[in-house]
């Protein structure tokens, strides 16, 4: 009989990483502007960067960030367990957070986000799939909507990170102090896992021949053979959507970001706010596209998982023309409204809905059992791709603000536009000879 009531684990696993993407979000958020604005030289004078040097590092980090979850999945599924592998990359992390609210220069921020990037990558592949291995057979029914409220927990974290962090750098102009309430939460989600250790369903960790022999498999070779295809090509979503922390914090700086509700009253963001928009907008489209989107394309098309993915990357694509038209009102000398990304963001958020929501199930989905945070990686490692591809189209192709370069201004923005109808078209036309299937959990796997 399938059951209705979700595993004892979830709610621990819930409020870590609730706090957890807070603590992530926090300090990325404030990122460029920290390297813009306050980075410190040895002696306490200003040494900040560039804002294509800054664009260029953010990404970097973030590429960084989402390349070691590979090394965290192997730590976990051979060696450590799940468990055992986030508590103790945990501390990593929070020892990131601690140098960069310490230290000011480019010595802090290059230990605590190398830090960072261990902790916060390594730990990534392995609460996803820690999630999924809460679920027996008899409750896989409740996996889709798990990993719903999943992602709504990092979206509500985000949000309220991204509204408070960047005021409280401009209010108080204290890094440290920026820096350091994002460390807090981040031992706050340490502690509130660690809470939950005796109500986890744990899988064993396999022995490193075992563990060969499954990658090797018929079924590890089918599972990764099918998803590195779609996941090169989802990389191309993620080269678009991180520069919401990049490329789009700066843009704003040039934009009038007062908001007028409706007559009645009005407010004005600060550039590295307007990304709240993203976590706070996902909060209402994912039921939307749940419950209304999905089943009113379904009346006309046969929706799987990889159209969700092709029509959400015409979207993300769109969403880069409204940037390109502020960009013209800019390089033209105006002050376009915040209006511009807003809608941007709109379109993004759907986008991000139907391509990151639905790649996330598939790398749990099409997994074999011993394999989940190791195929859960190449879904991270797509993400990582995409903020190389964003930072290299930055170093050698150009960017928005500067006047050399093969793109600037609002070409710079229509390119990725033609980069993303491009990977859409490949990816429908992948979607009809795709198959998916669908792992559950068995007794011998659990400790």
């Amino acid at each position: 009989m399938a059951q209705t009531k979700m595993p004892a684990g979830i709610p621990y696993i819930i409020g870590n990483e609730l706090a957890e993407r807070f603590s992530f979000y926090g300090m990325k958020g404030i990122l460029v502007i920290f390297m813009t604005k306050y980075l410190m030289d040895s002696d306490g004078g200003l040494a900040t960067m560039s804002e294509s040097e800054a664009t260029y590092w953010y990404h970097i980090f973030v590429m960084v960030t989402y390349f070691t979850p590979i090394i965290g999945a192997i730590i976990a599924d051979v060696f450590l367990g799940k468990y055992r592998t986030i508590i103790g990359l945990s501390i990593v992390y929070c020892l990131g957070h601690l140098a960069l609210a310490l230290d000011e220069t480019r010595l802090g921020l290059t230990i605590g986000l190398t830090l960072i990037a261990i902790g916060s990558g390594g730990i990534k592949p392995c609460v996803s799939a820690h999630v999924g291995d809460q679920f027996r057979s008899d409750q896989s029914g409740l996996l889709s909507k798990i990993f719903d409220w999943f992602y709504m927990s990092i979206n509500i974290g985000s949000f309220l990170a991204y509204l408070l962090i960047p005021f409280i750098l401009y209010k108080y102009q204290s890094p440290a102090l920026a820096f350091g309430i994002p460390g807090l939460l981040m031992f706050i989600a340490t502690i509130v896992f660690w809470m939950g250790r005796n109500t986890f369903i744990s899988v064993k960790p396999s022995k490193p021949k075992d563990y060969w022999n499954e990658i090797t498999s018929p079924a590890g070779k089918k599972a990764i053979g099918n998803l590195i295809p779609i996941y090169v090509l989802v990389a191309i979503f993620f080269s678009l959507f991180d520069q919401t922390g990049s490329t789009w914090v700066l843009q704003a700086q040039d934009m009038n970001r007062v908001v007028n509700v409706f007559g009645l009253f009005s407010f004005e963001l600060l550039p590295s706010q307007i990304q709240s928009a993203n976590p706070l907008m996902v909060i209402f489209c994912i039921p939307l596209c749940t419950y209304l989107v999905y089943p009113f394309i379904s009346k006309f098309i046969t929706l799987n998982g990889l159209r969700k993915i092709a029509i959400g990357m015409l979207l993300s694509g769109i969403s880069f023309v409204f940037c390109a038209m502020a960009e013209g009102v800019i390089v033209g000398g105006g002050q376009p409204s915040i209006l511009y990304q807003l809608g941007a963001y709109l379109l993004l958020t759907i986008a991000e809905v139907m391509v990151s929501v639905t790649a996330l199930g598939f790398a749990y989905s099409q997994a074999p059992n011993r394999l989940k945070s190791f195929i859960m990686s190449f879904y991270l490692l797509a993400i990582s791709l995409g903020n190389f591809i964003a930072a290299m189209v930055n170093q050698f192709l150009g960017n928005p603000y500067e006047e050399l370069g093969l793109l600037t201004g609002p070409s710079y923005y229509l390119f990725f536009t033609g980069l993303t109808f491009v990977t859409a078209f490949v990816l429908w036309g992948y979607s009809s000879v795709y198959k998916e299937e669908l792992y559950v959990q068995t007794e011998d796997m659990i400790e």
